[in-house]
C-alpha cells in the first residue's frame, strides 16, 4: 500500500497535514485505518463484547515509572482547582466497569503520553484495550491472532514491514518465554539473575556487561532488563511471524498477577511484529493490598530518577476488592494500522496528527 522505501513525509516541519496534496497521499491509509477499526469493532460485538468510552481525566494517569502525564486542573466556581492528569491508558476506568458488573468490555481509547516522540510515538494517540471476565490470558493470545488477521484483511496485504523486517500477519504466532529470549539474544539466564523471583542487581550487572550492554552505577535491576530487552532482544522478535513474550519476571509486571505454576514470573505477555511491540496482556491482579504496594514502590522509583510521582487512584484500589478474575490487553492502535499498512511515521496513520515540537 506504501512505498516502503520512500523517505516519511509526515511530521515535516513545512508540510501541514491539512495540505491538500500530503492529504491525498495519506487518505488511502487513513481510510484502511477504519476499515480496521470497523472490521475489529464488529469482531468484538460478535465476541459479546460492548463498547465503552472512558473518561480522559482522571485524578491518577497511572502508576508506572518511566511513563510521563500532561497535567491540567479544573477551575470551579466558587475558584477552587483539582488537579487532574490525561489518563496515559484507560486501564483504571475499565477495571473499575469490570468491579461494577461488565464480563467483557472493550475501547478504542485517546490516551496521552508525555516526552514521547518519534516514528512510533505521539503524544496522543489510540489504544484498544479489552476484558475477559473469568477467563485465563492465554485466550487474549488467540484474541491478538485474530486481531492481525483481521487487520491484514482489512489493509489489502498481509506481510508488515518496519525497519527491513517483515512479517506475515496471517501467520500463527510463536510464543517464547522472557528466560528463552534473554538467554538466546544475550547469553542471559534470568533465573540466575533473580534467583527465586528476587531481582539481584549485582548478577544482572555483571550478565549485561558480559552481553555488552552498557551499564550505570546507578542503574536498577529494572533498568538493565529494559535495557537489554530493548538493545538485544526486540529487534529480534516478530519475523518472520508475529511473536509473543511471556513470563516476565514478577519485578516486571506492575498490574498482573503471579503465574500459578511459577510465581516468580507473571501472566504477562507482548505481542511483537516485525520487531515492533504492539500489545501487552495481563492476567489482572486483584489484590488491592499488593497493588498498592507496587504502585508506591514505582512511585518512590519515578520520585528518585525525576523528582516527581503521580498520586494513587484509591477509587482504583478500591475497586479491586470487588474486580472479579480478569484478563486483560492493550494494544496500540495506530501502530497496527502502521503495520498492516507499511506506513512510514505514526503521523501517517492519524487523520489529525499532533504538530512536531518547535526545532524538531
Amino acid at each position: 500500500m506504501q512505498d516502503r522505501n520512500a523517505a516519511p513525509s509526515a511530521g515535516r516541519a513545512d508540510t501541514a497535514w491539512w495540505d491538500m496534496t500530503y492529504h491525498r497521499d495519506r487518505r488511502e491509509v487513513l481510510l484502511a485505518r477504519n476499515r480496521i477499526k470497523a472490521a475489529l469493532r464488529a469482531w468484538f460485538e460478535a465476541q459479546g463484547f460492548i463498547e465503552v468510552d472512558t473518561a480522559c481525566l482522571q485524578v491518577s494517569p497511572g502508576n508506572e515509572t518511566h511513563l510521563h502525564a500532561f497535567e491540567t486542573a479544573f477551575q470551579a466556581e466558587n475558584g477552587a482547582t483539582t488537579h487532574y492528569h490525561l489518563h496515559t491508558s484507560p486501564e483504571f476506568a475499565c477495571k473499575k466497569l469490570l468491579a461494577a458488573g461488565e464480563a467483557r468490555l472493550f475501547t478504542f481509547a485517546p490516551c496521552f503520553r508525555n516526552a514521547e516522540r518519534g516514528r512510533l510515538h505521539s503524544p496522543e494517540f489510540t489504544m484498544l484495550e479489552w476484558y475477559r471476565v473469568g477467563e485465563g490470558y492465554e485466550q487474549l493470545m488467540s484474541d491478538c491472532t485474530a486481531i492481525l488477521t483481521l487487520a491484514a484483511t482489512a489493509a489489502g496485504q498481509s506481510t508488515a514491514h518496519w525497519d527491513g523486517r517483515a512479517s506475515d500477519l496471517t501467520a500463527a504466532p510463536v510464543t517464547t518465554t522472557a528466560q528463552q529470549a534473554f538467554a538466546r539474544y544475550a547469553g542471559i539466564d534470568l533465573r540466575s539473575a533473580a534467583p527465586g523471583g528476587v531481582p539481584d542487581l549485582d548478577a544482572m550487572r555483571a550478565a549485561s556487561a558480559a552481553a555488552g550492554v552498557r551499564v550505570s552505577p546507578d542503574d536498577t535491576w529494572s533498568d538493565l532488563f529494559s535495557r537489554v530487552l530493548a538493545t538485544r532482544i526486540e529487534p529480534r522478535l516478530g519475523h518472520p511471524a508475529p511473536e509473543f513474550l511471556s513470563a516476565y519476571p514478577i519485578s516486571e509486571a506492575a498490574l498482573a498477577r503471579p503465574a500459578a505454576v511459577d510465581p516468580t514470573v507473571a501472566e504477562r505477555f507482548e505481542l511483537y511484529v516485525s520487531g515492533v511491540e504492539l500489545a501487552n496482556a495481563f492476567g489482572e491482579l486483584t489484590d488491592p493490598v499488593e497493588q498498592r504496594r507496587r504502585f508506591e514502590a514505582d512511585m518512590a522509583e519515578k520520585e528518585r530518577i525525576y523528582g516527581r510521582r503521580y498520586p494513587i487512584d484509591e477509587d482504583f484500589i478500591a475497586a479491586l476488592a470487588a474486580m472479579p478474575a480478569a484478563a486483560g490487553a492493550a494494544l496500540g492502535f495506530d501502530r497496527l494500522v502502521m503495520l498492516a499498512t507499511g506506513a512510514p511515521h505514526i503521523d501517517h496513520v492519524l487523520w489529525t496528527p499532533v504538530a512536531p515540537p518547535s526545532g524538531g
